[in-house]
């Protein structure tokens, strides 16, 4: 990291125009190294090239990825309920998507857990508490919805 790190955050830097995205490409692509450190073949080419090659890589999903996320404010996050974020989501999803119609066929309790668990990153316990749901509901809605979602969109 001392040796090629300033390196590797200047190269995402040029190639993703922002900072904190490089940071995270840097930090990414140094993961990716570590879980792929067996994958390395030295007569393939230099340990630095399969290094770039793994960074440039991730800036190059990152920049493919970056048309799709819309950036929030963390103050908006801060101020909205949990509620309006789980609607903001759903909504924000294309008319013409098939998950937004898939999870149109679902009934508003279960789609609110699946949206619950799948956007806030709510855990089934924290979605039984804040919907005042014993947890045993909460665990079959989800996985009842997950099931006829996986049947809608097949």
């Amino acid at each position: 990291m001392t040796a090629e790190g300033g390196r590797m955050l200047g190269v995402a830097r040029r190639m993703l125009g922002r900072i904190d995205l490089a940071e995270d490409a840097v930090q990414e692509a140094l993961v990716l190294v570590w879980r792929r450190a067996h994958q390395f073949d030295e007569s393939r080419g230099s340990a630095k090239g399969w290094l770039y090659t793994i960074l440039r890589n991730r800036c190059l999903t990152m920049l493919r990825s970056e048309d799709r996320e819309m950036p929030t404010e963390p103050q908006a996050i801060d101020r909205a309920s949990e509620g309006a974020l789980v609607d903001a989501a759903f909504d924000r999803l294309p008319t013409t998507a098939d998950l937004r119609g898939c999870l149109e066929g679902l009934d508003e309790a279960t789609r609110r857990a699946i949206l619950s668990s799948y956007v806030l990153g709510h855990s089934h316990g924290e979605i039984a508490g804040r919907l005042a749901t014993p947890l045993g509901t909460v665990k079959a809605r989800i996985r009842r919805g997950l099931l006829k979602l996986r049947e809608c969109l097949s």
